[in-house]
């Protein structure tokens, strides 16, 4: 990593509030986008973001100045990975720290990648678009999502599930 991009390290136990700090501050942007029965204040509190790690997601950080400003998950489910809570802090958005975080993570799985996203999020969309990910069809998106996520019934009708170009094409709808 370069040094004014900052240093990628695995997540340690100690990074969990800093974690949930970059989360809730970074997700202000879908209040107002998302319906507002899936938003929630904080977004992710850090027993709901332990949760998650006990499950499985392994986060990495991005470190500029010795100050966690971008996170991003990797949960390896049967044979995809998927990227979970990709956030970088408000304040360092749009400098291409959520790429680099992207383009590390994909360096450490071989297997096919998906992420869900709020289909109303249009910039988060647009990122991975941009990082080589391509739109999933409305019916494997909620065949993706019920295979590989724990989503209620109402986030999976307002998703959308992308894939990276290890997924097979034959396999989108």
């Amino acid at each position: 990593m370069t040094p004014e991009r900052g240093d990628i390290r695995p997540a340690r136990a100690v990074d969990i509030p800093s974690i949930a700090a970059v989360v809730n501050d970074a997700a202000v942007a879908y209040r107002g986008v998302i319906p507002a029965d899936c938003w929630h204040d904080p977004y992710m509190p850090v027993s709901e973001l332990r949760q998650e790690i006990d499950a499985g997601v392994a986060f990495w950080v991005l470190e500029q100045d010795d100050r966690i400003v971008a996170v991003m998950g990797l949960q390896q489910v049967g044979d995809v990975a998927l990227i979970r809570h990709a956030y970088v802090l408000a304040s360092h958005q749009r400098q291409g720290l959520g790429g680099a975080l992207l383009e590390h993570i994909r360096r450490h799985s071989a297997l096919p990648m998906l992420v869900g996203t709020w289909r109303a999020a249009s910039w988060a969309v647009r990122f991975y678009e941009t990082h080589g990910f391509r739109c999933l069809d409305t019916a494997e998106t909620a065949r993706l999502l019920r295979r590989y996520w724990t989503v209620s019934p109402r986030q999976m009708e307002v998703s959308v599930v992308l894939a990276d170009d290890r997924w097979p094409e034959s396999q989108d709808g």
